[in-house]
């Protein structure tokens, strides 16, 4: 990033951006960044950066009640919101399309008092996000996940959770990880929330039941195509509130991040945020 600033902000004032800059040095940083930009009423805050970083920008942002949009420049791992939206990684690409200044409502999500943009999760796998080192992540980037799941995987055990959502029976029982998404990229898998969108006023809920390595390696093939959410293991279906209980400590990730302990309730916040996007749907995160 500090590397390309020179021409992304040059790139921005020939659209006629006026930008001044912000570099994070710590963790919360973001946050209070992009609650100061809110206060001191910019039309406009760019966050460049992975997912965690964009989390922190939503989480300044979002508790204020009038809230500028928010342009995305995906520079991180997985970027998975960007990617769900359709925000080229190209930097040059992402800029233009902010230049643009198209954007579109999302919904958030609320886990009591922390915000989140994308997911929120809880399980062994869950955990790999915030336990996989910064430096790894550089320098292998994706294949980072990968190398720490195997890591894990022969550690793998299930959680007793009990499942309130609003809407529908309660659940309780043995889990290996569920997931609240927002979107349907997830940890760098496009298609593990086929159903959800950023806009619906919902979340998709998926729990995955106690399962063997076998039938877990199998799982997750079927995800990479999105064919998941039949299997007997998997328990999918859509709420705007969820709360979700344990006796064990259970670590919560949102986003990306460590996001403390179960229990929590989650809610939507619909339309609470206006994301920059291509107004005719063309954009990629692939081009």
């Amino acid at each position: 990033m500090r590397r390309r600033l020179p021409y992304i902000l040059q790139r921005l004032e020939q659209g006629g951006i006026e930008t001044s800059c912000h570099a994070t040095e710590a963790k919360g940083d973001a946050i209070s960044a992009a609650s100061e930009a809110v206060e001191r009423g910019y039309d406009l805050i760019i966050a460049a950066g992975g997912d965690g970083t964009l989390n922190e920008v939503v989480n300044g942002m979002s508790g204020h009640a009038i809230r500028p949009a928010l342009g995305v420049l995906p520079m991180g791992t997985s970027n998975d919101f960007a990617r769900a939206l359709g925000i080229p990684k190209r930097w040059q690409s992402a800029v233009d399309l902010i230049v643009k200044r198209h954007s579109r409502p999302v919904d958030i999500g609320i886990a009591d008092d922390s915000y989140f943009i994308n997911i929120a999760g809880g399980g062994f796998l869950t955990d790999l996000s915030y336990e996989v080192p910064s430096r790894l992540k550089t320098m292998i980037g994706q294949l980072a996940y990968y190398v720490k799941g195997f890591e894990k995987i022969t550690h793998f055990r299930p959680t007793n959770l009990r499942i309130s959502a609003e809407g529908h029976e309660d659940i309780e029982g043995e889990f290996m990880l569920f997931l609240i998404a927002n979107s349907p990229s997830i940890a760098g898998f496009e298609k593990l929330a086929p159903q959800a969108m950023p806009d619906d006023g919902l979340f998709d809920v998926l729990a995955m039941k106690k399962c063997n390595l076998a039938e877990m390696i199998r799982i997750a093939s079927m995800a990479v195509r999105g064919e998941h959410l039949n299997d007997p293991h998997m328990i999918h279906f859509q709420t705007s509130r969820i709360v979700v209980e344990t006796d064990d400590r259970v670590q919560l990730n949102l986003d990306g991040e460590y996001g403390g302990t179960l229990p929590r309730t989650f809610s939507v916040l619909p339309a609470h945020l206006r994301v920059m996007v291509d107004e005719d749907g063309n954009s990629s995160y692939h081009r």
